[in-house]
Parts: C-alpha cells; structure tokens; sequence
C-alpha cells in the first residue's frame, strides 16, 4: 500500500463528483474526464491503466478516449466497481444547494463514480484487494466495456453501477436497436401516382410495429418499442425517395421472436438492420438487502469476463437522461456504505 500523502486523505465523494460534473463527456467526448479520473487514481496511490477505446468514423474528431482502470499493485483485484463516464446528450451544468446536486451525470453516473472511488478506497484500507474500471460508451453502444472485456483483471466480482435507488437489481432488460430504411421513387407532389413515398412506407411500417404484442415475462413485465428517431424526404412538395426510422426494444428475453416479427411488420415496405443487441440478464441478490427489477440496459452482458455481476447504485433512473437530473447528497453517501457493506458480505 502506497504511502503518498493523498491516498491517506479521506476522499468526499461530494466534492469528486462536483469535479467530474464540471467535465463535458457526452458518448464520444469522454476524453477529458478519463484523463481527469487516470490522474486522481494515481494521485492516490492506484496502479493506473488507460486504454483507448475505438472511436467511429463519424466521431473521429471528437478525439481520443479511454477506459481508465485503477487496482493495487501488482495483485489481481478481487472485486472491482466498475461504471461509464459518458453521459447523455445535452450537457447541463452542475449545481447544488444544502441537500441535492442536479446537472448532467450526477446520478448517471458521475456520482456512482465519486462513490465507487470512496468505497474501494475504504475497502483497500481495510486489507482488500479491490479496482476499479471506468468505461467510455455506454450510453451508446457499450464500446468501452467491449474493449475492457479485452483484457479482464480475474477478479470473482463486479460491482456495476447505475441509478438503481440504492437497491439490488435482481433483472436488467436488454436491447435490440434497429434501422428501417425504406426508398421510392421521387416526383412531383400534386402528381402521386408518377413516384413511389418511402415516407408513406416507412409510416406504415412504423404504424405496424405500434400493434405488436411483444414477448413478456411475469416478474419482469412486457418487451416495450421506442420508435426513436424518424428522418427521410427532401420537401413538403416532393416525393420522398428515402426515409429511415431508428427503433428500440427493451428485451425480456429472447430476442429470436423480436426480430421476427419486426421482419415482418417491414416486409416489402423497408429493409431492416438490427445494429446493436445486448441481452437481458438475471441477477444475484444478497441476503437482507432491499431488491429492484430494472427496465433499462447496462455494460454488464459485455463485461462477462469481469466475475460474477451485481448492479446497485444511488439516484434515479427516472430523473436520468432528463432535464431534471439531480442526486441527494445523503443518498449518495449511503451508497458509500453500502458498497463497503455489499462487498465485504461478498469476500468475507
């Protein structure tokens, strides 16, 4: 264990995640925050690994990004909390008064970081071998928990973390993303019958998928679509030759019947893409902690490599992603605790 002055210096979680809200890391611009984390890790005495985690072709110039790991020297960890540093688009600056802290991040998970840095530091403390990974992507595509499973630590748990109103999730749902793309002909709008509306296509298949009666479970509840983003045409007077709808389904289970059925709300209407899946996964609970079931999607299914999963966090998912995100102080203390309290019941 490392001597340097800083790593014996209490960490305030409120503060640290003061610091990192003051960071824009929107997916594909976490750079900086990475950079931020790599440097207060090893300020206080973290053997620190920074991998860079693949951009896209569309977001090259949002320049580089990383995964940041921090873990004791020179052992394997046997625990490790891990979480994203990318937050959803747009940024919101971070404020506070006497009981909250509000702004982009600070529940998701900006805030889990700050307690998952004091935990593994109390934790490391106390004689445990604990790491921690920090990960770019998540609210997209999960790329940096792709690159992470990479290269595991061989720890037997990870601790995930995401606004889970410091409960266990005992289920996370998965996700199915996927593109319609319709073309038609293009002409003159008072003249229908000389073109061919991929828009009047596109809307139809959208229509069809509204109708479906998604796969369900009983503890977990039904398969819900979001029909996302919807884009297509050149002007109100014309023709649209190419119109393209971007879908999301939160899985319950199997995607097979999923995408079956989105295959044929599309037949002869549109081609379809599915692009991303992440499965839905059932999770452990521990003896006499409060339990949830999530509807939402975490790094966990890609990040098998990592030991056993568990997902606790502080704050709300239904504050997450909104104008009005915001994290109770106090909450976000308890959740220090509770993570110490989580992981030794874990490894003792």
């Amino acid at each position: 264990m490392t001597n340097d002055a800083s790593a014996r210096t209490p960490l305030d979680p409120i503060a640290l995640t003061r610091q990192l809200c003051a960071i824009e890391s929107t997916t594909y611009h976490e750079g900086a925050v990475g950079d931020f984390l790599a440097g207060f890790l090893g300020g206080r005495g973290w053997e620190v690994e920074k991998t860079a985690v693949p951009q896209p072709p569309e977001s090259a110039i949002a320049g580089p990004r990383w995964n940041v790991y921090g873990g004791p020297k020179g052992q394997k960890p046997d625990l490790v909390f891990s979480t994203h540093m990318d937050t959803v688009p747009p940024y919101i600056p971070f404020s506070e008064d006497a009981e909250f802290m509000y702004g982009r991040g600070v529940s998701d998970a900006k805030g889990i970081i700050a307690a998952q840095v004091a935990a593994a530091e109390a934790l490391r403390a106390a004689g445990f071998r604990i790491g921690v990974l920090f990960v770019s992507g998540e609210e997209r595509d999960s790329a940096g928990a792709k690159a992470a499973n990479l290269k595991p630590k061989g720890s037997r748990y990870l601790i995930n973390g995401e606004p889970t109103d410091n409960k266990l999730a005992l289920a996370s749902k998965g996700a199915l993303r996927t593109v319609f793309r319709a073309t038609g002909k293009m002409g003159h709008s008072a003249y229908p019958e000389l073109g061919e509306s991929a828009v009047h296509k596109l809307v139809e298949v959208m229509a069809k998928l509204l109708k479906l009666e998604l796969p369900g479970s009983e503890d977990v509840g039904p398969s819900t679509l979001n029909i996302g983003q919807i884009q297509g045409g050149r002007a109100p007077n014309v023709i649209a030759d190419q119109a393209e709808a971007q879908v999301l389904v939160r899985l319950v289970g199997d995607s097979a019947p999923v995408r079956k059925a989105l295959i044929e709300a599309a037949d002869g209407l549109a081609e379809v893409d599915f692009t991303l899946e992440i499965p839905f996964v059932r999770l452990r609970a521990v003896e006499g902690l409060p339990t949830v079931i999530v509807k939402f999607t975490t790094d966990i299914p890609q990040l098998s490599n990592w030991g056993e999963p568990l997902l606790l966090g502080p704050g709300s998912i239904f504050v997450a992603h909104t104008p009005f995100e915001k994290l109770a102080k106090k909450e976000l203390l308890d959740a220090v605790e509770l993570y110490v309290k989580v992981a030794k019941r874990l490894l003792g």
